[in-house]
Parts: structure tokens; sequence; C-alpha cells
């Protein structure tokens, strides 16, 4: 199996230019970044995103933005800071990796989305806790590896 893989850094992070834009530019970005990948790649059968905290609001968003989009991950999502809400109904099944003891998001904010997102039928989003861990899996990330590995196993061996 070939898989195309593009990573983007949000405006001002690395190398990249611009300033954030609270989301809105973000997101504008993400989705020019998928129309690239989209077209380097005519014959793709699978179309993922994914992204790590404030990139798993985007990419969240992007989701119910991109029909073609077809399963997702989304590692350290921040439900009590970003809303969230959007998500009603989630349009395609994915992963979210969380933390154990993440300094930055509330456990009650992580069930209130585990929450929200069960009950669309249809879609399967499996909640992944990597115990131990805080909000960037410091020496746990192996551990957060081995997750998503699992997660990328079990669904792509169904295509």
């Amino acid at each position: 199996m070939v898989f195309s893989v593009i990573k983007v850094n949000f405006r001002g992070v690395g190398k990249s230019e611009g300033v954030f834009d609270n989301g809105q530019g973000e997101l504008s970005d993400a989705a020019a970044a998928l129309d690239w990948i989209e077209r380097q790649n005519l014959d793709y059968s699978q179309c993922w995103v994914s992204g790590f905290s404030f990139g798993s609001l985007i990419c969240m968003q992007l989701i119910m933005r991109r029909p073609e989009v077809n399963n997702f991950i989304a590692v350290s999502p921040q439900p009590n800071v970003y809303d969230f809400s959007f998500l009603a109904p989630c349009p395609t099944s994915g992963q979210v990796v969380y933390s154990e003891n993440d300094e930055l998001v509330t456990k009650d904010s992580i069930i209130e989305l585990d929450n929200r997102i069960k009950n669309q039928k249809g879609v399967e989003v499996i909640f992944s806790k990597v115990k131990n861990s805080n909000h960037f899996f410091k020496n746990k990330e192996k551990e957060l590896s081995l997750e998503i590995k699992k997660y990328l196993k079990e669904k792509t061996a169904l295509i």
C-alpha cells in the first residue's frame, strides 16, 4: 500500500510565513494543502487528515467541510479551550488520542467530546488514552506511536 503524506506548519510556526489567524487562515491553509495533495494523487481512494493540539481543531473543522475525507486522527484536542460543538453530527470515523494527565485539557471536556461524537449513527470514533502522559506525550512518544499504529493497522486492513 502506498500513501502520500503532507505535513503543514501553520502560519508563523517553524519557517512558515504569516502570523496566527485564530483558526480562519489556518483552516484555509489546511484546505489549500489538501487541494494540492489531491491534485498530485488524482486516483486516490482514501483521504485522511490529522492534527495535534490546535491542529486537531483544524483537522476536525476540515472533516466538516470536505466530504472526501473519510478518516481522521486527532491528537491532544483541547475541547475545553476551543469550541468543538460543530461536530454534531461528526461526518466520518476516526481516532482521538488524548493524554491521561494532560495539564492543558480537562478530563470532563474529553468525556463531553466523546459523548457528543459517539451519538452519530454509522460513525465510529475511537478514543485512545495514553497513560501517565502529558499534553505533549513527553517520554511517552512510543506509547503514542503504538496507539496510532494500532488504529492505522486496523483501518488500513479493511481497504
